[in-house]
């Protein structure tokens, strides 16, 4: 199981990127899709999460507005759109999965429930 993370970069405050998660070696539709950030000298903190199906949608109060997490199950794929970036969301950005828990219907923010994480692309805004 593994995934690949991609898309981060350098942007000037107001500007936005778009975040990509590649999921190979499981049934990406097993599992809920979350994504955490974690800035120089900070604990990881949750960002976004979306559900199996893509129905149910979580945002951390620091994002919410600016923010767009989405997936395309049958390109074993999550998004996170980031809109209007602050200097504040410069971290460096992971997308994590638990392919066992495949009971779990609702995004979750709870980094411990995930088990797979990706190696993580960094986002750096100037301002």
């Amino acid at each position: 199981v593994q995934l690949q993370a991609s898309g981060g970069g350098s942007v000037q405050a107001g500007g936005s990127l778009r975040l990509s998660c590649a999921a190979s070696g499981y049934p990406f539709i097993r599992s809920n899709l979350g994504w955490f950030r974690q800035a120089p000298g900070k604990e990881r903190e949750f960002v976004a999460a979306i559900s199996r199906n893509g129905g149910s949608t979580l945002y951390a109060d620091s994002v919410k507005g600016r923010a767009t997490i989405s997936r395309d199950n049958d390109k074993k794929s999550g998004y996170l759109q980031m809109d209007n970036l602050k200097p504040e969301d410069t971290a460096v950005y992971y997308c994590a999965v638990n392919p066992r828990a495949i009971l779990s219907t609702l995004p979750q923010s709870d980094p411990t429930f995930y088990t797979i994480w990706g190696q993580g692309t960094l986002v750096t805004v100037s301002s």
